[in-house]
């Protein structure tokens, strides 16, 4: 396949980022990638001597993840990194589902908050010939993410974005692996497509059950990946022990 380089619809990320911003991404990244796994337990000088920074911002990235539920403190005796709360994680597929279906019935509705520029950026990416598909990983797990926050964004409610936008923040360590296999990217583009489609045709109930069926089988993809990946990095640091 080749890839693309047209731009995901999402704005544009901030410009500057703090030091503890920084850290606190690195962080999410090495438990996305089970680099930290479920019962590591490591001190902030560790942190400070591997990334190289300073004790501050790695404190204000620790206090970030423990509030999100990813790690613990322990008393005098470092952090902790918890396992994935797959009840949380459920909860919040259950609140995207029902935004994200809610958001394509009105697209479908044809309201005067509709923003038909964004669904166009969005059918520029999605609807092309299977040759013109990225098979970048990264990518393609970027603009999945855009294409459901744009479809929210278009249809103009800006509260119902904003709630989106944080639940897709809190499951993205998660969503991401459901790219790790290519055929999850094909049936990703198919499946956007036939969702575009049916939002053209002003078919919200099609639209709405595609919508369902396609963010069903991705959480069902991710729970079976992230469980099968944490099976492997505790066997891999268990024999390295």
């Amino acid at each position: 396949m080749q890839s693309t380089t047209r731009p995901p619809p999402a704005g544009a990320p901030p410009a500057r980022r703090s030091r503890a911003d920084e850290v606190y991404d690195q962080l999410k990244r090495d438990v996305a990638e089970f680099k930290l796994v479920s019962g590591d337990r490591f001190t902030e000088n560790e942190l400070c001597e591997r990334l190289g920074v300073s004790r501050t911002p790695v404190r204000q990235a620790l206090f970030r993840l423990q509030q999100e539920g990813y790690v613990e403190v322990l008393f005098r005796s470092g952090w902790r990194v918890l396992p994935f709360d797959f009840d949380q994680f459920e909860q919040l597929y259950d609140l995207r589902m029902v935004l994200e279906t809610t958001a394509v019935q009105r697209l479908c509705a044809d309201g005067e908050r509709v923003d038909r520029a964004l669904l166009e950026q969005l059918a520029a990416i999605w609807l092309v010939p299977q040759a013109e598909r990225s098979g970048d990983t990264v990518q393609v797990a970027q603009w999945d993410e855009a294409f459901h926050c744009a479809l929210v964004v278009a249809a103009g409610n800006a509260e119902m974005a904003r709630v989106h936008r944080d639940v897709t923040d809190r499951i993205r360590i998660i969503r991401r692996l459901d790219f790790t296999k290519p055929a999850r990217i094909d049936a990703t583009y198919d499946e956007h497509a036939k969702i575009l489609r049916a939002i053209q045709r002003k078919r919200g109930d099609q639209a709405a059950l595609l919508l369902r069926a396609h963010i069903a089988t991705s959480q069902a993809e991710v729970r079976k990946i992230t469980l099968h990946q944490v099976h492997l990095a505790r066997t891999g640091a268990l024999a390295g022990r």
